[in-house]
């Protein structure tokens, strides 16, 4: 989440009007992640007791066609019963509007907070979560492609350049020219797959305690493996933020919750390692290509891509091959 574009008062209130929630009392930009822009959104509520929402201008990788999927997902897996907020709807039934040649959806608001220092039993709940997603989403009528597959990561981390790379580290280019083209090369098919979430970081996972109370920030859904969707979430939950300090007890909760709702199978099992290399890889991109090229007057907070590169590092040691046992 971020806010790349400035909506005025004005443009704000007529828009919360369009929707049938009250009229708009606040709206507070978003400044975390690096996609979108976001605004949390408070009305007067429908009866006049107050609402809360937030309020997605789609930008940079987000493209309007994917939008039918993404927001049908969140109906989907809301009325599935799963802790996802749904979309509102507008007067003229529209998930989205269009507002100066971008979309803008109003999501609903799920209580909770994102945690930074997870524990056990959250690592645990979250795997949980993760499996029933994917069991929930199995009659979903679409599909999307994984638009941040290998052949992405090639081309961000190509477009960033050997010097742009040294000048976030001076050895990040020779780690990406070890790694990047085994991991594409040895990169598994037909592993058992369906809708995924493809980034349930920490900051995607709302929770009370040990409960999950709300899955967000659907925008990179798409259809791959599950076992690829498990190995980016152990590599977002299972280490500290600087990609630094490994939590085996994170790990084995992470995957034993997982486990618990959907058992993995022999060939999943054995994919896992090169998966998570993958996953790193994935977001080591991403950081790199968006901390070289984000406006230096965007409202966001970049992030490190060389806690990535450590936790690919991580992932290639042999010695740590035995840690989705």
């Amino acid at each position: 989440m971020a806010v790349y574009t400035t909506l005025g008062a004005e443009q704000l209130a007529s828009l919360i009007d369009s929707f049938d929630v009250g009229a708009l009392v606040s709206a507070k930009g978003i400044a975390e992640g690096v996609s979108n822009s976001n605004w949390l959104i408070d009305t007067t509520g429908k009866d006049g007791s107050g609402a809360r929402f937030i309020l997605t201008m789609y930008e940079q990788r987000t493209e309007v066609a994917d939008l039918p999927f993404f927001l049908g997902l969140l109906d989907h897996l809301s009325a599935k019963g799963c802790p996802v907020p749904a979309t509102i709807h507008d007067r003229q039934g529209r998930a989205f509007q269009m507002i100066e040649g971008k979309a803008v959806a109003l999501i609903e608001f799920l209580p909770g907070v994102s945690v930074s220092k997870p524990t056990v039993g959250q690592a645990e709940a979250v795997g949980a979560a993760l499996a029933s997603v994917h069991l929930a989403a199995a009659d979903f009528a679409n599909a999307r492609e994984n638009s941040m597959g290998p052949a992405a990561w090639q081309q961000l981390l190509g477009d960033c350049g050997e010097e742009g790379l040294a000048s976030i580290d001076p050895a990040l280019a020779a780690l990406v020219a070890q790694h990047l083209p085994a991991t594409i090369a040895a990169w598994p098919s037909g592993l058992p797959g369906g809708v995924i979430h493809a980034d349930l970081f920490p900051d995607n996972v709302l929770m009370l305690g040990k409960e999950v109370t709300g899955l967000i920030d659907f925008y990179f859904a798409c259809t791959d493996s599950f076992a690829y969707d498990i190995a980016v979430t152990h590599a977002a939950w299972c280490f500290d933020g600087w990609g630094r300090t490994f939590s085996p007890e994170l790990s084995s909760a992470l995957l034993s919750g997982y486990r618990s709702v959907r058992p993995l199978s022999t060939e999943e099992q054995a994919a896992l390692p090169l998966l998570a290399r993958g996953a790193a890889l994935r977001f080591l991109a991403t950081r790199a290509y968006d901390w070289i090229n984000t406006p230096a007057d965007a409202l966001v907070t970049r992030k490190d891509p060389m806690a990535f590169a450590r936790r690919l590092q991580f992932y290639a040691d042999p010695a740590n091959g035995g840690i989705f046992a």
